[in-house]
């Protein structure tokens, strides 16, 4: 046993003095040198042993232990990206004008934009994104890229406030290894615009080549008429003409309001910005319409309160819709005589305009589908007031795109009462 152990001892020296051969030799050159220089064996000798202990001596730096492969594999990423490996991310994203996430692998919110928070609301961090986005399409898409790691994109609406068309990407960010767990980029294209010009012009071809089918075969008969049977009867000519002019008035009219709703849809989720007073809003609508109102013997009675009546509206859209709902009632309610124009502006309470006709009322199965285009209770009555069946449309654009509420309330016999609330 003590052969072994010394034998041990022995492998032990070697091993210190093969990992020390360095110092051991150039202590050992210095040993040499001095022994020359002195004459005498003994002094350096002495020196030189003292060297080779404390070399041998000294304790070496431990080695790091060695990492287990395995138990680094196994074990549990942070559910969080550190906060340094998405600062910059975040830096660069808040700069931008489109709707953007980033998520962690639970689908989780880390951060949303300015544009985000305009879009969506905000929401607090560590929220699931499917606390305000709910559709199961998008959400399904997320989850796949989240599980497999590959891009993905789908089409995504929002109906409120307003109709809004998404292209929605969901990508995995690259972080490289070492850098935590990963984290995805959720971004939003509005493509609104595009779809609401895309259905524009088809609405607009629909719409118009049946509405102008009419009043065009109106005017090519009267014209080969007039060309024909009557190309000698100056009066007949007279009052075919008359009735050509009223025809293309009618189709004029409709192009207008086509065009004006058009151009109401793509500005539909731009809310204005402006204050204003609806006390001289509805005074002008009145004095605008006076000389109608008084063809039809209607009088136009306001009820206006002694203040101001500030909401946030843009002016002349709003004369526009105050003045196709008193101009409706005038028509409509001729036989009442009367239409009463009441603005109520309570502290405390919403803004609220309502124009109430004394006519005969709408039936209550037409009153949900009033507001849709070329919608008529009876087309031989609209076409006869001259009605394009767009005026209400053209209403409810303007106050969707002012965030406020047409409410329509009609009763059989008593008359009809169209209320706008913002």
């Amino acid at each position: 046993m003590a052969v072994r152990e010394g034998n041990g001892g022995l492998r032990l020296l070697g091993k210190k003095l093969g990992r020390n051969w360095l110092p051991v030799l150039i202590v050992s050159m210095l040993a040499v040198v001095a022994v020359a220089e002195l004459n005498t064996p003994y002094m350096p000798a002495a020196l030189w042993l003292c060297a080779i202990i404390a070399i041998l001596a000294a304790r070496e730096k431990p080695a790091a232990p060695e990492k287990d492969e395995d138990a680094v594999a196994n074990m549990d990423e942070p559910d969080v990206p550190g906060e340094n490996v998405i600062s910059g991310v975040r830096a660069g994203l808040a700069a931008l004008d489109t709707p953007v996430f980033i998520l962690d692998k639970n689908a989780s919110v880390l951060f949303q934009n300015g544009a985000a928070e305009r879009a969506f609301g905000q929401l607090p961090a560590g929220a699931h994104i499917s606390a305000r986005l709910r559709s199961p399409g998008l959400l399904d898409v997320i989850r796949e890229t989240i599980t497999t790691g590959q891009p993905n994109q789908v089409e995504h609406s929002e109906r409120f406030p307003s109709e809004r068309v998404f292209i929605v990407r969901i990508a995995r960010a690259d972080v490289g290894e070492g850098a935590g767990p990963p984290f995805y980029i959720l971004s939003f294209r509005d493509v609104s615009e595009l779809r609401r010009i895309d259905r524009m012009r088809s609405d607009f071809v629909a719409n118009a080549s049946h509405e102008l089918r009419t009043p065009l075969a109106s005017l090519r008969g009267f014209i080969e008429t007039m060309q024909g049977p009557a190309r000698n009867d100056p009066k007949a000519q007279e009052r075919f003409l008359a009735i050509m002019l009223d025809q293309a008035t009618r189709m004029s009219r409709l192009v207008d309001d086509l065009m004006s709703l058009s151009r109401l849809e793509l500005r539909a989720n731009i809310a204005p910005d402006q204050r204003v007073d609806l006390v001289p809003v509805i005074g002008h609508v009145r004095d605008a319409l006076l000389p109608l109102a008084n063809e039809l013997d209607v009088t136009i009675t306001l009820h206006l309160p002694d203040r101001p009546a500030e909401v946030q509206g843009d002016r002349d859209e709003l004369v526009q819709v105050f003045q196709n709902l008193v101009e409706n009632a005038c028509k409509y309610g001729q036989e009442g005589k009367v239409v009463d124009v009441w603005l109520r502006a309570e502290p405390g309470k919403p803004v609220e305009v309502s124009i109430i006709d004394k006519g005969p009322g709408i039936p209550a199965e037409h009153v949900p589908r009033l507001t849709e285009r070329f919608y008529r209770v009876s087309v031989a009555d609209s076409r006869s007031k001259k009605g394009t069946g767009l005026g209400l449309a053209i209403v409810k654009h303007i106050l969707t795109r002012h965030r406020a509420r047409l409410i329509i309330k009609s009763e059989l016999g008593s008359g009809t009462d169209f209320t706008v609330r913002f």
